[in-house]
């Protein structure tokens, strides 16, 4: 059943999606940021709502989906006069968009749409479905974010689960993730778990992770792997594992209270984050995120950089596999944007163009929507780079090399903590206490750092600081110097 957008619309503008919190995370950006990164603004005129949910990019033109139901087309939008020409509309909170085959693709609520203009005429002409059936309970939380294409030319769609009132019954696949093959037709759920999986996209390698909200049963935001079977937490919804249709087993009771490593040993197929998110200490609700496969932001090459729609901040992540399974960290990055960022895409080299929301979903800011860019000026940050896991400890690169005098245990800070998986909403640090330094190896180069830290729990975050590291001949502090990794294996 699709339920009209009227009814949705006007009731996701009433009701927020995460509740209120009485201690919001700063938003004023490092002024080293500023410096690094500009964050330019894309003036158009105010019958153009941005309320993004997806973003397409070709050269300087963009397509804009909006959770009005609409796609704008921008030309020029990097100039200072762009010219806004409404695309489509009538549309159910798209909340993606991919360019595919000559067509502009969509998740509608119901429906996953591929749209053209098949007479050049500058406006949406052809709508074709091609995949749907999953069902909708008339509840005003069940988006369908996406879609993405992965390796295989198939299409993934996430699925929230609902909040509140389900007027018409409780509707089968919600917070499960589905799978559309290349050409549309059936979908396939294939993971299960998802609670407010705002943000999907594709790696380079085509595999398709996802970032999800904290609420219940998710301690706190995350960046995963979605992988046919997996079973990622949270329970509502699990009674669909047992339709034929699932690719997903019934994982059996979920116990709430489980500490994160026994949850993750005694819950069948439950899957691990590669990276939990710390609430309000690097955003609050994670949404859109893109691979920096090109080196537009300089030596961050090959890592993530997420939106978050709360804190209005784009954040990085990194990773690395240990044995097989995927795990790695977070760093600030740029904050002090207009409002919450839910989409990003790549422009021109060293741009990523930013879509921006506020309605229902609160964030920092003072705007309700919009569309800014984000550009790399250049120059050469001293930062903490990437940390990656060692048996005894971690390995800390920089951007450039560090002072030898300055590498010593004292310039290191490193504490931890680990999660609660339950039904309560959120969950703050369990278990945190600081981690003994013993001892720190610098090499040759100066762009790694070895840091000692003897008696390390998987299963755990843990924050590393070097506020006191330098840069060698500069004495440059780090940009921000921080880091939360989530060490959910060790190396052996």
């Amino acid at each position: 059943m699709v339920i009209p957008a009227a009814i949705v619309f006007g009731l996701g503008s009433l009701l927020p999606q995460e509740p209120a919190s009485p201690a919001p995370v700063a938003s004023v950006p490092h002024a080293a940021e500023i410096e690094l990164l500009a964050i330019h603004d894309v003036p158009l005129p105010p019958e153009v709502v941005l309320e993004v949910g997806g973003l397409v990019v070709r050269g300087d033109t963009l397509f804009v989906a909006t959770r009005r139901g609409e796609i704008w087309r921008i030309e020029a939008a990097s100039s200072k006069a762009p010219r806004a020409q409404l695309w489509a509309e009538g549309l159910q909170e798209p909340l993606g968009l991919v360019d595919r085959d000559g067509a502009l693709w969509c998740a509608q609520r119901g429906e996953l749409s591929a749209l053209r203009d098949t007479d050049g005429d500058g406006r949406m002409d052809e709508l074709r479905t091609m995949a749907q059936g999953w069902p909708l309970s008339g509840n005003y939380h069940e988006y369908a974010f996406g879609p993405t294409v992965a390796g295989d030319g198939s299409f993934w769609i996430t699925l929230n689960k609902p909040f509140g009132d389900e007027p018409f019954g409780r509707a089968p696949w919600r917070g499960f993730a589905i799978r559309v093959p290349a050409g549309g037709g059936a979908f396939e759920p294939v993971c299960a778990g998802l609670r407010s999986p705002a943000g999907v996209g594709t790696a380079p390698d085509g595999s398709v992770w996802y970032t999800d909200n904290q609420g219940e049963w998710c301690a706190t935001s995350k960046f995963a792997l979605l992988q046919e079977g997996d079973f990622h937490g949270h329970p509502w919804g699990i009674e669909s594992c047992q339709r034929p249709e699932s690719r997903v087993a019934h994982p059996g009771e979920v116990k709430s209270g489980l500490r994160m490593a026994e949850a993750a040993r005694t819950i069948p197929r439950f899957t691990l984050p590669a990276v939990w998110i710390p609430y309000d200490l690097c955003g609050r609700s994670p949404g859109g995120f893109v691979w920096d496969s090109e080196g537009n932001f300089g030596p961050f090459r090959g890592q993530v950089f997420c939106g978050d729609q709360y804190s209005a901040e784009v954040f990085r992540i990194s990773l690395e596999q240990v044995d097989g399974k995927f795990q790695g960290a977070c760093y600030p990055f740029r904050r002090g944007f207009q409002c919450g960022i839910t989409r990003l895409a790549w422009g021109e080299r060293g741009t990523l163009w930013c879509g921006l929301t506020n309605r229902g979903w609160g964030s920092l800011g003072q705007a309700e929507h919009g569309l800014q860019r984000l550009v790399w000026k250049g120059g050469e940050p001293f930062e903490l780079l990437e940390v990656t896991a060692r048996a005894d400890g971690f390995r800390l690169r920089f951007t450039q090399p560090v002072s030898d005098a300055s590498a010593v245990v004292a310039s290191f800070a490193v504490r931890s903590w680990t999660y609660d998986h339950h039904e309560n909403y959120g969950c703050p640090p369990r278990d945190q206490h600081p981690e003994v330094v013993s001892a720190a190896t610098t090499a040759a180069d100066g762009l790694t750092v070895d840091l000692r830290c003897d008696g390390l729990e998987d299963g755990r975050v843990y924050e590393l600081r070097c506020a006191g590291v330098r840069a060698r001949g500069s004495e440059r502090a780090p940009l921000h110097g921080i880091a939360w990794y989530s060490r959910q294996r060790t190396p052996r």
